[in-house]
């Protein structure tokens, strides 16, 4: 059966993924550290994983746990290659389905960025989380919560 694994210390669209995964009978693991802490709402389906504090404990544990039926939403571009990398689905919040064609161009462009912080340059961000960001999502979301049922 598919999962929904949510990398939820920052994640806008919990309440979008509870309402798919409640329409097609998913469950969902909203996984944190604990240091924002988030109380998904009480359903049977929905699942809270606390795991120890660190910067990727949170990413270790859906990466160990995530298999090929399933789906991750996250922002973070390395979680989401690791989640390919395991024949899972990847989504970012605003609604970008990531895969083995995009993910290189991502991670690189991610260090880049990353580089150029270093020199002291500064980047540009995302801009603010929009509702057509939230209605692109809830449309990937949609998608691949089918095809991995096909799967």
């Amino acid at each position: 059966m598919t999962a929904i694994y949510v990398d939820g210390d920052a994640c806008p669209v919990r309440e979008e993924v509870y309402r798919v995964a409640d329409r097609l009978n998913l469950h969902v693991f909203v996984v944190s550290n604990g240091s924002r802490p988030i109380r998904p709402r009480g359903s049977d389906n929905v699942s809270m994983v606390i795991v120890s504090e660190g910067a990727d404990a949170a990413d270790d544990w859906i990466a160990q746990q995530i298999s090929a039926r399933d789906i991750c939403v996250t922002a973070d571009i390395p979680l989401a290659a690791r989640c390919l990398e395991r024949n899972a689905r990847a989504l970012a919040p605003t609604g970008k389905i990531w895969t083995q064609a995009n993910i290189g161009n991502a991670l690189a462009g991610r260090e880049v960025s990353r580089h150029l912080r270093e020199l002291g340059v500064v980047t540009g961000g995302n801009g603010p989380f929009s509702k057509a960001d939230r209605s692109r999502f809830l449309s990937a979301l949609d998608t691949l919560a089918h095809a991995a049922g096909k799967k």
